[in-house]
């Protein structure tokens, strides 16, 4: 029997419409107090970064560099274990994969350490499960087993309790970046499928309450299931469909070649990819309302950045044609780097929230420069390629 859905239990009443606007950057970097850890607006944030967009590993990595060199000194005193900078230790592990800098990673192992590798406090919720994903990347380049163990004590849990049939586990489409990515590293730790099958099943659910099987998009929530832009388009959120897109991108290689649901995630994240690119802007990036752009004119950097890594990682894999999606991963890149000051801030990056919302040119949150860096990586690669 098809799942039930709650509404009043996601205890989020938004509006279907939203005002934006932008705060234009002036020359001296000017932040406002500091009140949420995960990052800050810039009301005057400063000249622009001179960064070559071309695809070559130095260029690439020269801005990398940049962002991640800024981000880690400013945000080394406030490391914790919530979803926003579990992003980011994604990035940091990607940015030293790629630069070869250890610094990055090395921040990161020393938090986890810090933090005796345990997740956030909520058992079952996706967010306080977002940091398994670095912790096990850790822990396969180096096996111990008090860095699984946390995620494998909850998943053990969730394995033996029952679904609820009036809320679904992963209920909104973030989730499926959060979570999804961790239990399929814990698969690939402990050789136990129990661990990826639950994720399949919960994965599905999600998907058949929240995707939108005609405009390949997501819902943030059942709660935007009938939202509409002013334009009279369904309202998908650029940062949520990011995150899913590039939750796909962090399932799908540890899908084992012959798992009976690789080609379901597969043709998902197909259409996803072909909606994406239709509906880039000229300028390279996305606007956080997706389908009427006019309403937030101005580009959002977090979203703009989870697609490029996604689209990105599908060339690199294999999944998509090059001819046909390098030029908007080369645009987007572009795009992106329109946007670092010279100080190495990364703007235009949503606050948290739910739905598309105002963007201001100097905030800076760090879930936004986790998937410039995871971007970076994956651009890297297809550069690489290209010699």
């Amino acid at each position: 029997m098809r799942r039930r859905m709650n509404l009043a239990s996601f205890g989020f009443a938004m509006l279907s419409v939203v005002s934006c606007f932008i705060s234009a950057g002036a020359s001296t970097a000017q932040s406002e107090p500091q009140s949420d850890p995960s990052g800050d607006v810039a009301a005057n944030p400063g000249p622009l970064a001179n960064l070559s967009p071309a695809l070559k590993p130095r260029d690439i990595e020269a801005a990398m560099r940049k962002v991640a060199d800024w981000q880690l000194s400013t945000a080394d005193d406030r490391f914790s274990a919530d979803w926003t900078f579990a992003a980011l230790y994604d990035g940091f592990l990607a940015a030293s994969r790629a630069t070869g800098n250890e610094r990055y990673r090395d921040a990161v192992w020393r938090f986890a350490e810090e933090n005796r590798w345990q997740l956030g406090p909520r058992f079952g919720h996706a967010d306080d499960e977002a940091i398994a994903q670095s912790y096990l990347e850790l822990d396969l380049d180096h096996p111990a087993p008090e860095r699984s163990a946390a995620i494998k004590a909850e998943a053990d849990k969730l394995l033996a309790r029952p679904d609820d049939p009036d809320k679904d586990l992963w209920w909104w489409c973030d989730a499926l970046f959060m979570a999804p990515p961790a239990l399929a590293r814990l698969y690939k730790a402990t050789g136990d499928r129990r661990y990826l099958d639950y994720m399949n099943r919960e994965w599905w659910i999600t998907s058949d309450h929240l995707y939108d099987a005609k405009v390949h998009l997501y819902s943030r929530d059942a709660s935007y299931l009938d939202k509409h832009e002013k334009n009279g388009a369904k309202l998908f959120w650029s940062r949520g469909n990011g995150w899913v897109m590039a939750g796909l991108a962090r399932v799908i290689p540890y899908l084992p070649e012959n798992y009976p649901s690789r080609e379901k995630y597969i043709e998902q994240f197909h259409e996803m990819a072909q909606e994406v690119a239709s509906i880039q802007s000229p300028d390279g990036l996305w606007r956080s309302g997706l389908l009427d752009p006019a309403s937030c004119p101005h580009p959002e950097v977090s979203g703009s950045a989870f697609f490029a890594f996604a689209l990105a990682w599908g060339i690199n894999d294999g999944l998509l044609d090059r001819k046909t999606y390098e030029p908007v991963v080369a645009k987007a890149w572009k795009g992106l780097l329109s946007h670092v000051y010279a100080d190495g801030r990364l703007g235009s990056i949503q606050r948290i929230g739910g739905a598309p919302d105002s963007v201001e040119a100097g905030g800076s949150y760090v879930y936004g420069v986790g998937a410039f860096l995871l971007a970076g990586e994956q651009i890297d690669k297809l550069a690489g390629s290209r010699r």
